[in-house]
């Protein structure tokens, strides 16, 4: 007896769940990214307006001044859903891991001066309660935004800044102690040098248009504080001085940044690509949001970088601007 054995294939009736085909060129597969983003926001069907903020819907577009068609159109290019920016970020704690292992074992954070200790301390550790304000705000931009492709990575965002909060008090617990950090915190709501940032970050807390919130945290914040911090206070005072070890240890920040700020750009562009108006309007939230965030952080820098401080800080915008000048935007 014998048996012959045939193979045949069967098509599928559809290649994708229905609210994510339409966002798909062709009867392709949508990939995990699609399918995690488009058409997850819910837009029908809602019993009754928030108590608390009667004027608009549960979720409302409206509720910033910049207007879109759709709002899928604001992708990630990094294609982050959760289960790849957990892979991401997970490969990242390791190679952070891995630093302080070396650092750890071979005591050279034991090693750095004491006043080199000591400035590091006093710029850094304020800087957590500035990374819980990006926590904060970018929460508010996935609790009152429009579009799973808008507020999804602005939630992932917000936990990448808890995590930048928790390296940096991992670093001060490392140097000093809890002293340490109670000494930042006393710094972030006392000293001068600290007040006009402290007024930014309260400020924005209360911003009420999301993209607007996206704009001053994101892009003007955060684009002329990392540069000025992780990059020039780190590559001219601390490694300079003899503090590689705190370079190695805060590395996540520097590839943190330039990964996000891929996201940031993207999504400026896109948006300000498709009006004349949304243009107009976030040509101007960028420019006011980054003079002030200049003005906030010029004390900072005086304290971080001394005599360099202008250089540091015209280093930094100079950055920006040129980032501005990519997007397209005045």
């Amino acid at each position: 007896m014998s048996v012959d054995l045939h193979t045949k294939q069967i098509e599928p009736l559809r290649n994708t769940f229905g609210h994510v085909a339409k966002y798909v060129k062709g009867n392709k597969p949508a990939s995990r990214y699609e399918e995690a983003t488009f058409g997850a926001q819910p837009s029908t069907n809602f019993h009754y307006r928030p108590t608390w903020d009667p004027g608009y819907e549960l979720f409302d577009a409206s509720r910033s001044e910049v207007v879109l068609e759709d709002w899928y159109v604001l992708r990630d290019p990094r294609q982050f859903y959760y289960g790849t920016w957990t892979m991401a970020r997970a490969k990242q704690q390791d190679a952070v891991e891995s630093s302080y292992q070396f650092v750890e074992s071979r005591g050279l954070l034991d090693q750095m001066p004491d006043s080199l200790k000591e400035i590091v301390c006093d710029v850094l550790m304020p800087l957590r309660h500035v990374a819980w304000g990006g926590n904060m705000n970018n929460c508010n931009i996935g609790a009152i935004g429009y579009g799973t492709a808008f507020t999804a990575p602005a939630m992932f965002h917000a936990m990448d800044q808890l995590g930048v909060a928790q390296y940096i008090t991992r670093l001060g617990l490392a140097i000093g102690e809890t002293a340490v950090l109670d000494k930042g915190k006393q710094d972030w709501l006392e000293q001068p040098q600290w007040q006009v940032l402290r007024r930014f970050v309260e400020d924005t807390l209360v911003l009420t248009d999301p993209f607007e919130l996206f704009i001053a945290q994101n892009y003007a914040l955060d684009g002329l504080l990392y540069p000025l911090i992780f990059e020039t206070f780190m590559e001219q005072q601390v490694t300079q001085q003899g503090g590689s070890a705190v370079a190695m240890v805060t590395s996540f920040m520097n590839d943190w940044f330039n990964d996000s700020a891929r996201w940031i750009n993207a999504v400026i562009k896109i948006a300000s690509d498709e009006s004349d108006a949304n243009k107009q309007l976030i040509s101007r939230w960028v420019k006011e949001w980054a003079e002030r965030a200049e003005q906030a952080l010029a004390p900072v820098a005086d304290l971080a970088l001394s005599e360099r401080a202008n250089e540091g800080i015209a280093s930094a915008r100079m950055a920006l601007n040129e980032r501005t000048k990519k997007i397209g935007i005045n």
